[in-house]
């Protein structure tokens, strides 16, 4: 359930943060105005709190994972909302960056 939970805070991290960003982008660069900038502000500032949520007590080890998280939403907020087409190379890093994740944050350690 630790895992389930974690991976969870990740997904949420990363629609705040990803979200966010893209909020600011459009009010500020694609000129829709500041609703969109407060809105994206706001979700920027949740992404710093959903990460104290995540199990692990570690600030380096959740931010180091979570770059990953980032690296392939990223993609996937692309595709989704911009129409962005990822070529296999692209396809290639993000799943290297979510094994590291894996590797970083669900690796057995000893106590």
């Amino acid at each position: 359930m630790t895992v389930l939970r974690s991976v969870l805070l990740f997904v949420l991290a990363a629609t705040a943060e990803i979200g966010g960003a893209w909020l600011v982008w459009q009010g500020w660069r694609e000129h829709r105005g500041l609703w969109f900038v407060a809105a994206g502000v706001l979700a920027l500032g949740a992404y710093g709190f959903v990460a104290t949520f995540q199990p692990d007590p570690n600030f380096g080890r959740i931010l180091a994972a979570y770059g990953g998280v980032f690296v392939a939403g990223s993609l996937a907020w692309g595709m989704v909302f911009d129409g962005f087409r990822p070529d296999r190379w692209d396809l290639t890093g993000a799943a290297i960056c979510l094994l590291g994740v894996a590797v970083i944050m669900y690796a057995p350690r000893s106590a």
